[in-house]
């Protein structure tokens, strides 16, 4: 289902999950490792980036093989797969659809032969803004993509394929610098890494140095996993290219650096470090921010696993309030596409999250969040503290309000959809049942972050695109698919309507089931 307004799923989740990236990527150069297998770990440690899909392409020398499929990567691959994808550079990928949909056509890498000779394999974290002009021109070439593939991701590799006399490298050279929007590419031919990132930065990619050879991740925690010492971000413009006579390094556009703000605030792992700031003391520093722009008289802080926890620690320590544990997560619980009744996403949400009664009972609570997209979530959240026997619920959530979608990698909901673009503060508490509700403010934010304003992309909090979007935004998941972003917008409003419609904030969970 297309998004023209920004939204990048095609469904209304039931549970409303958070906000998600849109992939993640590694590559692995190393003649004397096992590169599948180190891929594969790679791959482990950025599962958080994307759950569709996992693939990993390999090459020996004389050509490349890709295996992929739908699923978790530990589903997707097992011992014997592994020991079959031989060679000595790989690349692998884990996705969250953006443009395409999710089908097995769209798992990445995607594969295509040059008129040359030769095989690109490509992975993409992002998402590009003008793929409707890059279909164009891929069909002006007379280019035709393989059925299913409806991918930016697919249109990149054929035009990046269809250089007779061009080399990868310098074909590259060529195509990237038209590419629009968020872009960490990680591609490789049957010798030769490739990295590549687009001018803004956007997205995080990072390059590791090993005993035997090099490895690129869209984070760090990725190159710890496979024993690779961080050596720099690859940056902003930059296009690497790693083989056996070293690595070199080539600019093919000059460096405009916007990152993420929102990787800061939930996308990366913890463990992380992005621009020299590691994610964890960014989130407790956020906290602590938390704590003095909004203070409050309560018992103890809680923070909502995971992505509220770091924030709580700070939240507590700066305001002297005893942190603990109040929400027992079911870390086994995936995404589920079940009936969408508000009966049952209050029970789906019960089935990620539980209250430890013990702690909140008869207690003023703090709690935690990273984000605020609808409410839902929150308000089953307070509902649940209160059923606890909490006696009162402080709501603080360590990122400004989300007004504005993502255009280039993040899946939000669509801006009628986003409870802040609808609703001042005040609105919001009482929507949610909170006691009180406070956000960080975007300076704050920003301070935790420890770059400057200039560097960083936070057009989800003020609606400033870094990146010009085409005329009528028509850039959605589906854009390759041609179905009409008006019916889409249409249907999405009906159907959020609906849910909303079977809400009543003073019903409990117990007498939701009672209900015929």
């Amino acid at each position: 289902m297309p998004r023209g307004d920004g939204r990048l799923t095609n469904d209304l989740d039931p549970q409303e999950r958070g906000p998600q990236d849109a992939c993640g990527v590694f590559g692995v150069w190393a003649p004397e490792e096992e590169v599948a297998k180190l891929t594969y770990f790679g791959l482990f440690a950025l599962q958080h980036r994307g759950q569709e899909a996992a693939g990993i392409a390999v090459s020996d020398g004389s050509g490349v093989v890709v295996y992929k499929d739908l699923g978790l990567v530990s589903q997707v691959f097992d011992e014997p797969t592994l020991a079959s994808l031989k060679g000595h550079l790989a690349i692998g990928h884990t996705r969250y659809s953006t443009t395409g949909g999710s089908n097995w056509e769209n798992a990445q890498p995607t594969i295509r032969a040059t008129t040359a000779g030769t095989t690109i394999a490509l992975a993409h974290n992002g998402n590009l803004v003008n793929t409707s002009e890059l279909a164009r021109e891929v069909a002006d070439l007379g280019i035709e993509l393989d059925p299913g593939h409806t991918s930016d991701t697919a249109l990149v590799t054929a035009l990046l394929a269809a250089k007779p006399d061009l080399s990868v490298e310098a074909a590259a050279m060529e195509v990237l610098p038209r590419l629009r929007g968020a872009f960490s590419f990680v591609f490789m031919d049957e010798g030769t890494l490739y990295a590549a990132r687009d001018a803004q930065g956007v997205r995080p990619l990072v390059l590791g140095r090993m005993y035997r050879g090099w490895a690129v991740a869209s984070e760090t925690a990725a190159l710890d996993i496979v024993g690779a010492s961080f050596v720099r971000e690859v940056e902003p413009g930059e296009i690497i290219a790693i083989d056996e006579h070293g690595l070199r390094s080539s600019r093919f556009a000059a460096p405009e650096p916007k990152g993420c703000l929102f990787e800061y605030v939930y996308l990366a792992r913890p463990d992380t470090t992005i621009a020299g700031r590691n994610m964890y003391s960014a989130r407790v520093e956020v906290g602590r921010q938390l704590a003095k722009e909004h203070p409050v008289e309560a018992d103890v802080v809680i923070g909502v696993p995971e992505s509220g926890i770091p924030a709580a620690i700070g939240y507590a320590e700066e305001a002297g309030i005893p942190y603990s544990a109040g929400f027992m997560k079911n870390a086994y619980v995936g995404r589920t596409f079940i009936q969408p009744s508000q009966t049952i996403r209050q029970l789906g949400i019960r089935l990620k999250l539980n209250p430890l009664r013990e702690v909140v009972r008869g207690k003023r609570i703090v709690v935690i969040d990273d984000s605020i997209v609808r409410g839902n979530t929150q308000r089953a959240q307070v509902r649940m503290l209160r059923e606890s026997g909490a006696l009162e619920v402080h709501v603080r959530i360590s990122s400004p309000p989300v007004k504005w979608p993502c255009f280039y990698g993040i899946d939000f909901a669509t801006r009628a959809e986003l409870i802040a673009n609808g609703l001042e503060i005040e609105g919001i508490r009482r929507s949610i049942g909170a006691d009180s509700l406070g956000y960080v403010s975007l300076d704050g934010l920003v301070q935790s972050t420890e770059q400057p304003k200039t560097r960083l992309c936070m057009a989800c909090f003020d609606g400033e695109y870094p990146i010009e979007l085409p005329a009528g935004n028509l850039i959605g998941k589906h854009v390759l698919e041609g179905v009409g972003k008006r019916a889409v917008n249409q249907q999405q409003e009906a159907a959020v309507a609906e849910l909303e419609a079977e809400y009543d904030p003073r019903e409990s969970v117990v007498d939701a089931l009672q209900r015929p």
